[in-house]
């Protein structure tokens, strides 16, 4: 059994990666200036140490692949880890196929602390460039704990009330915000796209803080895999077997605010990535999260990394909030697991 699960794992995360280096090249060449797959690699190759290729394109089409379109692209990646990684945390340590850091009020949260501290602490040079991220951090954790208080009955939390206190805390924090813009004067407009997910003007800077809070996010949770298996069995099962249930699932939930205050941070709000894409490899994959987890952190890269291309591409030198694209994809699709899962309890 251990022996198939690892030749599954194995097949599935070659396929994967493969399908991911091919979407980077293809990214990279799509865009108000498209240029050829071959050319696109060529430019990419002769960045890496010891390829040594002679020029065949101009210092503009060097400069659009790797200073304009491939941080982008590698920006669009490490959130896309990030949010799924988080969400097959969240359904896992829930035990709910609905959870996800932006259904769960966690995302929202983490922009109005992100926002506050842009309009009210621009100046404080005490933290530097992690001033926004901890801002959006606390703002996280504080939405967390106000939608699991206000779901917590008897120590119990059914499926319906949490997406219900993830709508009310959504729905508060989104007024808070509100207001946040209708002061904020000349940063509304900035504060607006930015609440709306965008990738536009990102830069490897933003890539080099993100990707440490991914590859520690990860690995954390991949010491997790065990437990999260563990708390499928339920919270009963789980315990007997040695588990502190109440304890881990805060360390994980804390893990998992984390992650999306710091994407947030950066590219303002992302939703559904968590649900759709763990919803989506569990039904493929299973519930193991030995395999679901690393499965689930690769196809999240891709399926951002396309949202993004087509968000930059699909109307001619305009861009669209990537926001507003996963929004049409998950929104439908949480509707659909929402009816599914209503329809089962008839």
């Amino acid at each position: 059994m251990e022996h198939k699960l690892k030749t599954k794992r194995r097949v599935w995360m070659t396929g994967l990666i493969a399908l991911l280096l091919v979407s980077l090249v293809l990214s990279v060449m799509i865009g108000s200036v498209n240029l050829p797959f071959v050319l696109s690699l060529k430019i990419l190759l002769s960045h890496l140490p010891l390829v040594d290729l002679a020029p065949s394109w101009s210092l503009a089409q060097d400069a659009i692949v790797w200073d304009l379109r491939l941080p982008r692209v590698f920006l669009a990646m490490v959130i896309g880890a990030m949010l799924s990684s988080t969400g097959v945390a969240f359904q896992g340590m829930l035990r709910n196929p609905l959870a996800d850091p932006y259904i769960l009020g966690v995302s929202v949260g983490a922009a109005f602390g992100a926002a506050s501290s842009i309009l009210f602490f621009r100046d404080l040079t005490l933290l530097g460039y992690f001033t926004t991220p901890i801002f959006a951090f606390i703002g996280a954790l504080l939405s967390l704990w106000f939608v699991m208080s206000l779901a917590s009955h008897h120590g119990q939390r059914d499926r319906e009330t949490l997406i219900l206190a993830g709508v009310v805390v959504q729905s508060l924090i989104g007024a808070a915000i509100s207001f946040l813009i209708a002061i904020s004067g000349q940063q509304m407009q900035q504060i607006v796209f930015w609440m709306m997910g965008s990738l536009a003007n990102r830069t490897w800077l933003d890539v080099a803080m993100l990707t440490p809070y991914m590859l520690v996010g990860f690995v954390y949770l991949s010491l997790q895999q065990r437990d999260l298996n563990l708390i499928s069995l339920g919270e009963s099962a789980a315990t007997h077997l040695g588990m502190e249930v109440e304890k881990k699932k805060i360390q994980i939930l804390i893990a998992g605010s984390l992650l999306t205050a710091a994407a947030v941070s950066v590219v303002g709000i992302i939703g559904f990535v968590g649900l759709i894409v763990p919803h989506l490899m569990r039904l493929i994959v299973g519930p193991d999260h030995r395999i679901l987890l690393p499965l689930s952190t690769l196809a999240g890269a891709i399926f951002l990394l396309w949202a993004d291309t087509v968000a930059r591409s699909i109307i001619p030198s305009r861009e669209i909030p990537i926001g507003v694209i996963t929004a049409f994809i998950g929104a439908p699709f949480f509707a659909y697991l929402l009816k599914k899962g209503l329809r089962r309890q008839v």
